[in-house]
């Protein structure tokens, strides 16, 4: 694998079920030469998590801790087929990025046609800049519609590390290499995400990476290699 200069999906304590602060995880993220790193706590559709006003005062925190361009947004859940997201845009107002994501305690699985289209929907949220871990056979998804989608409306798909090790997730490889097989057919990038919990698994590819590489990914289409192309997806 090339340098990893980028991991955009971690969590800290704020989440509720992450094991440490943001300035010991941002510590770590610079010790790893990251050059971007960012911060994605859960809105509060997950049990735990931090209270919505916890975006709000995201300004007070400096974005050139340790020398790293810190990067504070929010993993925000898609609730209906609508892609309705549970996070109120004053809260999302306050964000540098966003990600938003299908998670099972917030989101009753339908159809594929529902599904997709919840994803999609999401997808043309103009607040929205990357889709996580889109993987869950549980959740049966078109992938080539995402990934139609996602190109044009220049948004990110996650090709999640942890997803890879979940055993509650069904088919998450099969599924995974259907995202990466159609984002190389429509020249579309993705982003791989460690969905760090801890200092230890920042920019921790360990499942995903080689599944990438196994698959003859052009470079180019991996954005954790280019944090100035990374960037202008975030601008949008």
């Amino acid at each position: 694998m090339n340098k990893i200069l980028a991991d955009m999906h971690t969590h800290t304590i704020a989440s509720g079920h992450a094991y440490a602060t943001l300035t010991e995880m941002c510590k770590e993220a610079a010790n790893k030469g990251l050059e971007i790193y960012g911060i994605t706590e859960h809105s509060s559709g997950i049990p735990g998590t931090c209270a919505d006003l916890y975006f709000k005062n995201l300004g007070v925190v400096p974005r050139d801790l340790f020398g790293l361009d810190l990067r504070l947004g929010a993993e925000i859940n898609i609730i209906d087929y609508n892609g309705t997201l549970d996070l109120g845009q004053e809260y999302i107002d306050r964000l540098d990025f966003v990600i938003a994501g299908i998670h099972s305690v917030c989101y009753k699985f339908g159809s594929k046609e529902e599904n997709t289209a919840a994803i999609i929907n999401a997808i043309k949220n103009p607040n929205v800049n990357i889709i996580s871990h889109p993987d869950d056979g549980r959740c049966p998804l078109d992938y080539e519609a995402l990934v139609q989608a996602a190109k044009e409306y220049h948004v990110l798909l996650e090709i999640n590390n942890n997803a890879l090790r979940d055993k509650n997730r069904k088919n998450v490889k099969e599924n995974q290499k259907l995202i990466i097989e159609n984002c190389k057919k429509y020249n579309h990038p993705f982003i791989m995400g460690s969905d760090a919990h801890f200092t230890t698994d920042i920019a921790n590819y360990d499942h995903c990476g080689p599944l990438v590489e196994s698959m003859n990914v052009d470079n180019e289409l991996i954005m954790n290699y280019y944090p100035d192309r990374l960037m202008e997806f975030l601008r949008k």
